[in-house]
């Protein structure tokens, strides 16, 4: 390899990556609960999800496009680890469809479906479409599909790329004779699986053996290990495609090495423990390319039934290897909170439905109070942690509207039906308490990677007023989690501070601009927290009306209601806690220098 090649070969690692990561959000965006329930019934099973991977890579003929989609399915938190698995070991049989082909010397298929559906033709034209949605649909559904199907293009034309770059190796005559001059089943398995890593893709590997099968110097011997090394080799591809994915994605391309490393070594154990007792009479002949093929297929089939029933257990293997952080229990915990089971008991569903959501705020209040220190102290690590809570948040809210309208089904009392509206309209509040928090977050990314600083009055007045949206977070979890009318009663006097403490803050920036001591950069980035910062306060309002409607005398109470009631004058509780909170946050704030 040349110096051009190196850098085609990285080039297409570099669009490889890009591809995968394309793909998997775009899949997230689009999915919204649909797609994950429609690859749940497909992969319902073990059997349907090996056949459903044998069938898909059959088709296209890539078991590495294959896993790499089930990897992308896996990170965009649609297909589930053990639904991956399945897919994974249908996956090498339908790769093995390739050399049965390229044993009839039949590489120019002229039908065209066949030609259509494979990844040299199918990538360019994915790419042509996804462009076009993405810069000609104003819908947000369309331009989802279109980034689809360009992370889809993008991902095949960085495989064909490094495909091309190392191409020119198969037609060195010491590379070829390398399989040749195996003998010893453990380097056999090394160097198979090595050239396979290197050409990422077992089929084009196995198409190298079987042409080296024609000069009659290649035995079953030798072939045997090679071609176990393959499918060994082949896993580099979806490794690859889980870097910078989740720890479920990660697994996956675990499972799929894990899978062919113990399949080969439980071959090779049992093929060499008979020849060397009873032995083969063929083990010495020439191997032709369909012997080649034959081995492949049945080595992949033997092996995939072997496994079909330890598939829990390879699943656990992962998940021993791939530790598990505190975000993904988190996610684990609040996904069995929604078991289908709880609906036949409405009241036992309500309440775990009532747990979830209170697990969903108390990520947003978390989300909160870490951007909230972003914005003076930047930290790489919390900003990741804030994605991937916000991520949980989003992927709960989808699955508690799908529960708690399936819930609705039910013959439910009026008092559980109101429950059911106040959960979705709470739920609703506290996944955007979430989403401005990730706003906030933006704004601190956005200072760190240009190097715009707040002044240190700034920071001082942001500190402040953080305390009191926290105070203000605390106690719309608190209302609502404990059903505390007391401490809902103290939302709408702090909310009414937090928006006087908000208007001396934009009176202030605006003569700081005046008088050249902020930058336009930085007056933005200000203006935009501030207003995140007053939308979180008005959705922490929202939760105080609902709990009061929902509990007590209130109950029915809307809005418009609460406010008047607040406001009205007569209420002792609304007077003293906004003296109180005038006293603790505003006048500090004004008595800054």
């Amino acid at each position: 390899m040349d110096f051009f090649s190196i850098v085609d070969l990285v080039g297409g690692l570099a669009l490889f990556l890009y591809g995968m990561s394309t793909l998997g959000s775009g899949l997230e965006r689009l999915s919204g609960g649909r797609l994950e329930k429609t690859l749940e019934k497909m992969t319902s099973n073990v059997i349907k999800s090996v056949l459903l991977g044998a069938l898909v890579t059959g088709a296209i003929q890539s078991s590495s496009a294959t896993t790499v989609i089930v990897v992308g399915l896996v990170n965009a938190g649609i297909l589930k680890l053990k639904q991956a698995i399945g897919v994974i070991m249908g996956a090498n049989i339908g790769t093995t469809v390739t050399a049965q082909i390229l044993r009839l010397s039949d590489l120019d298929s002229g039908n065209f479906f066949i030609q259509f559906l494979k990844p040299t033709t199918l990538a360019p034209i994915a790419a042509v479409v996804g462009i076009i949605f993405l810069m000609a649909s104003k819908k947000s559904r369309q331009k989802d599909i279109g980034q689809i199907l360009l992370g889809f293009g993008v991902l095949f034309t960085g495989m064909f790329s490094m495909e091309a770059a190392v191409r020119p190796l198969s037609d060195m005559p010491q590379f070829a004779e390398l399989f040749a001059a195996l003998s010893n089943p453990i380097l056999g398995v090394i160097v198979g699986a090595l050239v396979t890593a290197l050409i990422q893709s077992s089929s084009a590997s196995i198409g190298i053996l079987q042409a080296l099968s024609s000069t009659g110097l290649i035995t079953f011997s030798s072939a045997f290990p090679i071609i176990m090394g393959q499918n060994i080799g082949t896993c580099i591809t979806p490794i690859l495609a889980s870097i910078g994915a989740n720890k479920n994605a990660k697994r996956s391309a675990c499972v799929h090495l894990a899978f062919n490393v113990i399949g080969t070594a439980i071959f090779l154990v049992v093929t060499y423990a008979i020849q060397y007792t009873i032995g083969f009479p063929f083990w010495d002949d020439v191997i032709s390319r369909g012997g080649i093929a034959n081995f492949h297929t049945l080595f992949n089939v033997v092996t995939t039934v072997l496994f079909i029933p330890f598939v829990g257990l390879l699943e656990k293997l992962a998940n021993h290897l791939i530790k598990s952080d505190e975000a993904e229990l988190s996610q684990d915990a609040i996904a069995n909170n929604l078991d289908e089971r709880f609906l036949v008991s409405p009241g036992l569903a309500l309440n775990q439905a009532r747990e979830t959501v209170l697990s969903m705020a108390n990520l947003a209040e978390y989300n909160f109070n870490e951007c909230s220190k972003l914005l003076r102290t930047y930290d790489a690590k919390t900003t990741e942690r804030i994605k991937e809570n916000e991520n949980i948040i989003d992927k709960m809210e989808d699955r508690l509207d799908n529960y708690l309208l399936r819930l609705t089904e039910k013959d439910l009392t009026e008092p559980e039906s109101r429950e059911i509206s106040e959960l979705l309209q709470v739920m609703s509040e506290f996944e955007r308490v979430g989403d401005y928090s990730v706003n906030i977050m933006e704004q601190a990314d956005y200072l760190y990677d240009n190097d715009v600083k707040f002044s240190d009055k700034a920071h001082s007045e942001l500190a402040i007023l953080s305390r009191a949206v926290s105070e203000i977070i605390g106690l719309a979890v608190g209302c609502f989690g404990n059903s505390d009318l007391k401490q809902a009663a103290y939302i709408e006097p702090l909310e009414e501070t937090i928006d006087a403490i908000i208007d001396v803050l934009k009176f202030r920036h605006i003569d700081r601009l005046k008088l050249g001591q902020c930058t336009v950069d930085a007056g933005v980035a200000f203006l935009e927290t501030l207003t995140n910062i007053e939308r979180i306060s008005d959705h922490c309002s929202n939760v105080a009306v609902y709990v009061m409607g929902h509990e007590g005398t209130h109950k029915g109470l809307d809005r418009h209601e609460y406010i008047r009631l607040m406001h009205s004058g007569q209420n002792a509780v609304y007077s003293e806690k906004y003296r109180e909170y005038t006293s603790k946050y505003y006048e500090t704030v004004k008595n800054l220098v």
